[in-house]
């Protein structure tokens, strides 16, 4: 593998270095026209961005552009021979963005004459072409969030991971512009806190074809990078859960200011080196959850079951099932010591072990497993500007993500055998685990090299052209390390650890490829703009496929031979178009289309993918699960938005956006009939869907010391499925396997968001979100029984609503500011159920047959987390 890989990135260099290569979605751009105070455009201004080498002068037209500006806040500087200087203060750069700054000097009267303007962020974007929200670092710091994902599902069209009613899995994460997704399941190997964030950029409408392998949307993080001073900063919150309802959230009455721990640093400066900056981020976080058990058993107790004697050998002690420990953070080194050269090298790493609540194992908890993982994402960016409007980048990056699970962590522990398999009893606590360990092990590793290249050219003043390709190989590895088989010896049964055994595979390794290039063009004829872009993918399962699938094993005598041949290479083309046009000087409408392609979680193409499994396969036998398939095409949405953008006040705006989406070849399953009558289920892309709905979004600024944004999202998210396993699931149970236009498990027909800060600079803060969400669907039962089941996903659940709270006083001293902060989540502990109603009544709280369901009506697993309090300190030094 490791031969294979330099292979691949020393291919790639050559690509690179011989031709072409592009802009990472870190930078914006910067552009506008310098006049006199008579409105003569001035020629020759020199125009720059303090504390960085950008710059530009105006041309004959007064214009100026300066590309390739990191994403963050900026002063930028006007100066003419003859006129005032003008400075203006706070200028945001968003990536992959235009900000447009217009300046008018005036003469000077008296030598070194300097005029501050503080720029005002327009109330809305006229230049863009699709739903985009950019959310940089003094918003997050004032709100109640504290990780990414708490910041993208706060934003329109978002819930739970879902965008826009697509499926879990099609979203793009990025880190500076290049991906951190884990080919396996397609989530993101990072969890990146919000101290290392400068902006988060978050796409859920349609995009440009710079990005890819996403279906749904777009989430690009630009962290922090180092400071032309020496700046440390800090913060440490403690806290913990807060309930008093311990019929939903049983042993977890009692508030530990210690339950939720956090530490935070952050230092950054001048390394010494000339033009050479450093940042370093680090945090541990420790969290005991909200779920608990009592440990009234141990993993090796022995019980009587035959005769119920049961003999409890525990402390009693409360102990908690879904616990957290991490670490993480981030170090990048930037030099800009050489002309026209920049060179970074950023690491960012994950470390955690946690507990999954297992209901079950409520009184015997050390029976469950525990969960870790390591991720690190590192790498090197060069950036290489040709001139004032050429620029090229080069990244080449290494996604390492492990997980592993298990009790213990040698197969051989005696603990195994010592505990044996879990035991319950029907007519004992509802049927509880007394004793044994849970006997599942798993481990998935991926390890990827990406490289990825962008060339930017800002051809005149309105046409800008990007191009760009990317290429990753990835080693995946999945699968038991090593399972337990049950012998005889004696009448008795007996564990035997094993790394093989027959028809039972353990860690398995595959190989796939990536590939694509793209090639974007922007044109802004002043407020108009046009972007178009066309995107190549490629992809490459490296794996083996039946060529009948007939005969899948090729053990059917008199049948066709059938062998194992190399999966095809799939590739496709996405279009992807976008228009946006003033209808007056304050509004403007918008439209876009695109095609977006992804390949399924690589776990769907290569799990169980061994159909030499099937040599015994006959018609009435044992079922083998759905077998995987590493011929899979990828997954296509066809998507539309049209929208309206209005600025009703210089601190009002308004946006209305119309979406559709048409989803073609999603991941499902197919019925394969052999030649023997026999038939196995398989996956293949035959399953389907649409979404589609408005939004409605007001928002205000700046008013009073008030910011506030509202939206509103009526969606319609429908298809044949909800899962890629349903299909075979509704066979199984005698239901039709493939009805049509069926509400998707996440259907959430209304959501409205709610998010407002009220800040006195240098004072204090304080901020709060609310959000609402209808009922999602889920399927009715009357009786029991078969038959019992109504129409799928006809019933809705209740609705919900849910608080966040934060206050912040701050105080300023001669060497820093410090601040003490308050944030309080589900302040109002709504008990917002995360998806388990009983099918008998739609709620999670009482059921028809309650005495069938004793277990699951005490299960603290049903609902999300109650509510949160955390109190804090922050620092920066000055």
């Amino acid at each position: 593998m490791k031969n294979s890989l330099i292979r691949l990135f020393l291919t790639l260099i050559i690509i690179y270095t011989s031709g072409n290569a592009v802009l990472a979605q870190v930078s914006g751009k910067l552009t506008g026209t310098v006049k006199d105070n008579t409105g003569e455009p001035l020629v020759g201004v020199n125009v720059i961005i303090e504390g960085t080498t950008l710059g530009a002068a105006t041309d004959f037209d007064g214009r100026y552009t300066i590309l390739n500006i990191r994403a963050g806040t900026y002063t930028v500087r006007f100066g003419y021979i003859g006129y005032k200087t003008q400075r203006v203060e706070g200028v945001r750069i968003s990536a992959d963005q235009t900000k447009v700054i217009d300046a008018v000097l005036e003469p000077e009267v008296i030598q070194g004459e300097e005029v501050v303007v503080v720029a005002k962020k327009p109330i809305v974007e006229f230049n863009q072409t699709s739903s985009v929200a950019s959310i940089n670092k003094d918003d997050i710091k004032n709100l109640p969030v504290q990780s990414l994902n708490e910041i993208v599902n706060l934003q329109a069209g978002v819930i739970d991971g879902h965008f826009r009613g697509g499926r879990i899995g099609e979203v793009q994460y990025q880190v500076d512009g290049v991906s951190v997704v884990n080919p396996y399941n397609n989530s993101s190997i990072l969890e990146i806190d919000r101290s290392m964030i400068e902006e988060v950029q978050v796409i859920s409408g349609t995009f440009d074809a710079k990005y890819g392998q996403a279906m749904s949307g777009v989430v690009n993080a630009v962290l922090k990078t180092g400071s032309e001073k020496f700046e440390v900063s800090g913060e440490t919150y403690f806290g913990d859960y807060f309930t008093t309802d311990t019929d939903r959230y049983p042993n977890n009455n009692k508030f530990s200011p210690v339950g939720i721990q956090n530490y935070q640093l952050s230092v950054s400066g001048p390394t010494g080196l000339p033009q050479t900056t450093f940042f370093i981020n680090g945090r541990r976080f420790l969290s005991d959850g909200w779920m608990f058990g009592t440990r009234r058993f141990n993993p090796t107790d022995q019980n009587d079951f035959e005769k119920k004697i049961f003999n409890p050998t525990g402390d009693n002690e409360i102990v908690p099932m879904s616990y957290s420990y991490e670490w993480s953070g981030q170090a990048k080194l930037t030099n800009q010591s050489f002309k026209d050269f920049q060179f970074n090298y950023q690491a960012t790493f994950n470390q955690s072990e946690r507990k999954y609540y297992n209901h079950g194992f409520r009184l015997n908890p050390d029976g469950t497993p525990k969960n870790y993982t390591t991720s690190i994402s590192h790498g090197l960016t060069f950036t290489h500007t040709i001139s004032p409007m050429m620029f090229y980048k080069l990244n080449f990056r290494q996604n390492y993500f492990k997980y592993e699970s298990y009790v213990f962590e040698d197969l051989f522990d005696p603990g195994y055998l010592l505990a044996g398999q879990p035991k319950g009893d029907a007519n004992y606590e509802d049927g509880a685990v007394v004793q044994g360990v849970d006997l599942g092990r798993f481990r998935q590793r991926t390890n990827a090299g990406v490289v990825k290249g962008d060339f930017t050219w800002q051809v005149d003043n309105s046409n800008l052209i990007e191009l760009g390709i990317e290429g990753q190989y990835s080693e995946i590895t999945f699968g038991p390390p090593g399972f337990f088989v049950t012998t005889n010896i004696n009448g008795v049964e007996v564990l035997k650890p094993v790394y093989q055994f027959p028809r039972m595979p353990g860690l398995r390794n595959y190989y796939p490829k990536q590939f694509a290039s793209y090639l974007q063009d922007r044109v802004e004829l002043g407020d108009l703009v046009i972007r178009a872009g066309l995107r190549f993918e490629y992809f490459d399962a490296a794996a083996k496929v039946p060529s009948d699938l007939s005969n899948p094993a090729n053990t059917i005598p008199g049948a066709p031979t059938s062998q194992l041949v190399d999966t095809k290479v799939k590739t496709a083309i996405a279009p992807r178009l976008g228009f946006s046009f003033p209808l007056t000087a304050s509004s403007s409408v918008y439209f876009s289309y695109g095609h977006f392609y992804q390949l399924p979680g690589l776990n769907l193409l290569y799990d169980n993918s061994d159909y030499s499994l099937l040599d015994q396969l006959q018609a009435g036998g044992i079922s083998y699960g759905v077998m995987g398939n590493p011929d899979l095409k990828p997954e296509l949405t066809i998507q539309y938005e049209f929208g309206f953008k209005q600025a009703l006040a210089d601190y009002l705006g308004v946006q209305l956006s119309f979406f559709y989406k048409d989803i073609r070849n999603l991941l499902g399953v197919e019925f394969v009939d052999t030649y023997t009558a026999a038939s196995y289920a398989r996956f293949t892309n035959v399953d389907f869907g649409s979404v589609y709905g408005f939004t409605l979004s007001l928002f205000q600024r700046n008013l009073a010391n008030f910011n506030t944004s509202l939206d509103y999202t009526l969606q319609f998210a429908q298809g044949n499925s909800s899962d890629p396993r349903e299909t075979a699931n509704r066979a199984a149970s005698g239901m039709d396997p493939r009805p049509r236009d069926l509400p998707f498990n996440w259907d959430q027909r209304h959501t409205l968001n709610l998010s407002t800060i009220y800040s006195v600079p240098d004072d204090f803060s304080i901020s709060a979100i609310f959000r609402f969400g209808s009922g999602q669907p889920y399927t009715p039962e009357i009786g029991s029984g078969f038959g019992a089941a109504q129409e799928t996903n006809s019933g809705r659940k209740d609705a919900y609503f849910l608080l966040d709270l934060r206050a912040e006083k701050y105080f300023d001293f001669d060497f820093l500011n410090f601040s003490l902060f308050a944030r309080v989540i589900n302040a109002l502990n709504t008990h917002y159920v995360n998806g388990f109603v009983f099918n008998s009544t739609g709620s999670p709280d009482y059921t028809l047959t309650p005495s069938a369901n004793r277990s699951a009506l005490y299960d603290p697993s049903r609902f999300y987390e109650p509510r949160r309090i955390e109190f804090g300190i922050s620092f920066r030094s000055k």
